[in-house]
């Protein structure tokens, strides 16, 4: 069935979503190409480019119109891999976006570098991608950040089976929740504020955190592969 092209200004939209997933099903090649034209050419396109640009993916020794083209046709074999519910579209093709780019631009830098000594590059690594300020970014880091949330909200009644932990865990997640009000940097104020919210000691809350924390950094490692971040009840231990 047709559907409406959207009027938002956003370029990578659940309509772009939901034409990946109607790619997926599609089986004749007709029309698949007619989705691809429709709804997916355009958000494709537009996500390399801003890839490509916000963190200087530069050293090529083709023009960055053709290495536009061949991450878009990279991304294309890769469309049968995304499983809708299991993340955003919007996070795993960027992840497979900047893979890619990753792996062709270091390796051009290093050619480069070599033949280039006296050349001031400025940039000590080619690894080391500087973010910056970027819709991008943003918008990345906040659905990372929702879904630690989500991940949270399913999980704290199995990781933690005393009631005290789960409170403290619970209050965790408020202030989580409510991070964009509020302004507190300070370690010490912060767990006094979750000692009045918890009602819990010092030491049961730090047990807490780090117990989160171990689990922060093995959702982080494949968020960071994969662009996904699990949820429901997942076991990620």
């Amino acid at each position: 069935m047709p559907r409406k092209k959207s009027k938002t200004r956003m370029y990578f939209t659940e309509e772009t979503e939901q034409a990946i997933v109607e790619y997926n099903i599609a089986v004749s090649h007709r029309d698949r190409n007619q989705i691809y034209n429709e709804h997916l050419r355009r958000p494709f396109e537009k996500l390399v480019e801003n890839i490509i640009h916000t963190f200087k993916f530069y050293y090529f020794d083709i023009p960055l119109e053709d290495v536009k083209h061949e991450v878009i046709s990279f991304m294309i074999t890769r469309l049968g891999k995304y499983k809708q519910g299991k993340g955003k579209a919007f996070s795993y093709f960027s992840v497979v976006v900047k893979n890619w780019l990753i792996c062709h631009n270091n390796g051009n830098y290093k050619k480069m570098k070599t033949h280039n000594d006296v050349l001031d590059l400025k940039h000590k690594d080619a690894k080391s991608v500087t973010y910056q300020d970027t819709d991008i970014k943003r918008e990345q880091d906040r659905q990372f950040f929702d879904g630690i949330i989500e991940y949270w909200d399913s999980n704290i009644d199995r990781v933690f089976k005393k009631q005290r932990d789960k409170t403290i865990a619970n209050s965790i997640l408020e202030l989580m929740s409510k991070v964009d009000t509020i302004e507190i940097f300070n370690k010490k104020a912060l767990y006094i504020l979750l000692r009045e919210i918890s009602g819990a000691k010092t030491q049961h809350i730090t047990k807490v955190l780090n117990t989160m924390k171990n689990h922060y950094n093995v959702i982080e490692k494949q968020w960071l592969t994969s662009g996904y971040v699990p949820t429901g009840t997942k076991r990620v231990f």
